[in-house]
């Protein structure tokens, strides 16, 4: 658990904050269609927007990055291939946590729609 908030701390609160709030959210969706069915329909519309957001939220944090790390470098002129790993590692936690942020959302949304599905038929 402490790796994670190291990494989670490591990529930004900015970006990675929002990343594990809207996780959260969309588990307790996930939570609250299985146990309340005829809010299957809307949870499903949430889940799939804020999935989509999380995973564009992602990018954005790693462009933002590399727009820094891309300007310190351009500050700084030499660098070492190691500062240049660290800040490149960095820029990619977002999209990470974005996309498995995303993955569980979507996964979520099939199991979801298997049981609309089987209710109806």
């Amino acid at each position: 658990m402490k790796v994670i908030l190291d990494r989670i701390y490591e990529g930004g609160p900015f970006f990675m904050v929002p990343i594990v709030f809207i996780l959260i959210a969309i588990l307790v969706l996930l939570v609250w269609a299985l146990l309340k069915r005829e809010t299957l329909h809307k949870c499903k519309e949430l889940i799939a927007s804020l999935s989509l957001f999380v995973l564009v939220w992602g990018f954005l944090g790693q462009a933002v990055g590399l727009i820094s790390a891309f300007d310190a470098i351009q500050s700084m002129g030499s660098i070492t291939n190691e500062m240049l790993a660290g800040g490149l590692k960095v820029t990619f936690l977002t999209v990470v946590f974005g996309m498995f942020t995303f993955l569980i959302g979507r996964v979520g949304m099939i199991i979801l729609t298997v049981l609309d599905k089987s209710q109806k038929g």
